[in-house]
């Protein structure tokens, strides 16, 4: 799940050369040196000694078979003015076409990802256990993934269960036939078995042809158990990033695999949120920022290239590896609007990419392309069986409630629809909290389909909440609701703040000019205008996700007196049906609990 906050510097004008693509490159072309050996024949890509490798690779699709809508389907792009302006992207049906064409006259290509590739999937994914999503990937010719922190869920069986196939366990199997898993490898080196040690997937995967030699190794960002239910994640160890990546590159390299990529489900944020942007042009305040510098400055030297995820932002720079040698590091944002084209320049004479001539680029997956047929009838066909479930009228809404901002209106409406819910089977409840990165999308006022506008679906009711959490009751102390607010932005989450969505009634100043748990102004805390009382008692309402202290809110997990409810996605579809309807739709929250000071 993306951090909430993200700091955004301005950026300079772009020269027109730049086009609608950004190229991150590490030199215009191969050293003299490289030339000059006995016998070295001159260069040329494609023939001799030096091959190009295309490297096609995308990220944190989520499921996102149809079109993805409202904000999460449109990319921002810089133009030669240094204005912007959005594009509209992504769809399984274009994705397709666009790597096909990609592919064309490149007969070294490989397709590969950085995790999420399931979990939080809108319906027409989610409801058959991401199982069309798998499909739709063989279906794309993708060559290996890493793990995610999503594609634990369910828990490691069931992702054992979507690599080698089989019907779910309780559900079956959904078109009569048995599910056939994916046709490539799931990569986990970082993640093991606790009481075996080795890892639950393959650690790594070698990619060869006629010689060409490239290996990729996979993982998750260490603090997946964070992030996921303690569930999702029981029985299993998550080892750091760097030291993973390097134990298994001397391993590749031991068995003669000199060309390495790593694909790591972590990143990083970039100066600016067009996917275009120069994030190698100089000057303070651009690049990226984040996790993934770090690993990337740690990471060997032996590893060529870093395709990363996580936080489901574009780039495609350069971060000097430990030798000082700059390489490169991507990310594809989310949702299939984009795909990065990398153009690895293999050495046959040496079995390793001549770095000084890998060039990468980030692409839109624009819908201005002919659908792919073989992906419409996959998403037809799993259209049609979730269509009696999708299309449910739940109620109605009197504009788009967008999900973005340190305090979003639908952050504002799930928080209290829970609220709502837990006084429902405690007349004690007094407040609810929501974490935003379980929020996975807002709700738009336009018609998806035949609805028409204003009426929010069972469907879109799903991709807002998907993750089957339950509504939980616990008493906490005015103390603890305080310091469960200061872990927004301190500790674990001060780097990247992850700030709660409250339900209504409670108010509080949140200080951005000042550090750590000094931001949320203690005094400020309010319930209905009266100050929180540190020694009192509240009856509090939170997903199953923040009750066992996930997002590092540590405290939410110490309550007391602890009331395990019901599905969260029902509490949403019972208060907007009690709260809304055609004539009255259910207003745009404010969004003005919290007073956000900068």
């Amino acid at each position: 799940m993306p951090p909430t906050i993200r700091s955004r510097h301005s950026h300079r004008l772009l020269a027109a050369a730049a086009g609608l693509a950004t190229v991150g490159a590490l030199a215009a072309a191969i050293p003299a040196s490289a030339h000059q050996d006995q016998g070295t024949p001159s260069y040329h890509h494609g023939s001799g000694r030096y091959q190009d490798v295309q490297l096609l690779s995308f990220n944190d699709l989520h499921g996102n078979l149809e079109p993805p809508t409202g904000s999460s389907g449109r990319v921002t792009e810089l133009q030669a003015d240094g204005t912007t302006k959005t594009v509209d992207a992504g769809g399984a049906e274009y994705l397709a076409t666009h790597l096909r064409d990609a592919r064309k006259g490149n007969k070294y290509s490989i397709t590969a990802a950085a995790g999420d590739m399931v979990g939080a999937s809108p319906l027409i994914s989610g409801l058959f256990h991401d199982e069309p999503t798998i499909e739709a990937l063989n279906g794309l010719d993708l060559d290996v993934t890493s793990v995610g922190n999503h594609e634990f869920d369910e828990g490691a069986k069931e992702l054992a269960r979507l690599q080698k196939g089989g019907c779910h366990p309780t559900d079956g199997c959904y078109d009569g036939k048995k599910f056939k898993g994916a046709d490539f490898p799931y990569l986990a080196a970082n993640v093991t078995d606790e009481k075996s040690g080795k890892p639950i997937l393959k650690p790594y995967w070698v990619w060869k042809k006629n010689g060409v030699k490239v290996g990729f190794i996979g993982i998750t960002l260490e603090g997946t158990p964070n992030i996921v239910s303690a569930e999702g994640v029981k029985g299993l160890k998550f080892g750091d990033e760097v030291e993973t990546i390097n134990k298994y590159a001397k391993e590749l390299q031991r068995q003669g695999v000199k060309s390495i990529v790593a694909l790591i489900h972590e990143g990083g944020a970039p100066a600016s949120t067009a996917y275009n942007y120069d994030c190698d042009s100089p000057g303070a305040g651009d690049g990226i920022s984040g996790p993934i510098v770090d690993i990337a400055k740690n990471v060997t030297p032996a590893v060529d290239a870093l395709v990363t995820g996580h936080t489901h932002q574009a780039y495609a720079c350069t971060v000097p590896d430990p030798a000082g040698k700059p390489r490169m590091v991507t990310s594809a944002s989310s949702f299939g609007r984009l795909y990065t084209d990398t153009t690895l320049t293999y050495d046959r004479w040496t079995g390793d990419i001549a770095r000084t001539a890998v060039k990468s680029a980030n692409h839109v997956v624009t819908r201005d392309v002919a659908k792919a047929a073989d992906m419409t009838t996959l998403v037809t066909k799993w259209k049609a069986l979730a269509a009696p479930i999708a299309s449910r009228p739940l109620g109605y809404i009197a504009g788009d409630i967008g999900n973005t901002g340190t305090e979003s209106p639908a952050g504002d409406l799930i928080a209290d629809a829970q609220l709502a819910y837990a006084k429902s089977v405690d007349p004690e409840a007094d407040l609810a909290f929501m974490n935003p990165g379980g929020i996975r999308a807002g709700l738009t006022y336009a018609a998806g389909g035949g609805e028409g506008d204003g009426v929010v679906t069972y469907g879109e009711a799903y991709t807002v909440q998907p993750f089957a959490n339950t509504v939980n009751l616990a008493d906490l102390t005015g103390a603890q609701v305080i310091t469960a607010l200061q872990q927004q932005v301190s500790g674990a989450n001060e780097a990247a703040p992850k700030i709660l969505q409250i339900s209504k009634g409670l108010t509080y100043t949140l200080d951005l000019t000042k550090t750590g748990a000094a931001r949320v102004v203690a005094d400020s805390v309010k319930l209905d205008g009266t100050a929180i009382d540190p020694a009192a008692t509240y009856r509090v309402a939170m997903n199953s996700f923040l009750a066992g202290g996930g997002d590092g809110f540590a405290e939410l997990g110490k309550g007391g007196n602890v009331r395990v409810g019901g599905d969260d996605l029902a509490a949403l579809e019972a208060y907007l049906t009690a709260n809304s309807s055609a004539a009255t739709p259910y207003p745009v929250p404010a969004a003005n609990r919290i007073t956000v000071l900068k």
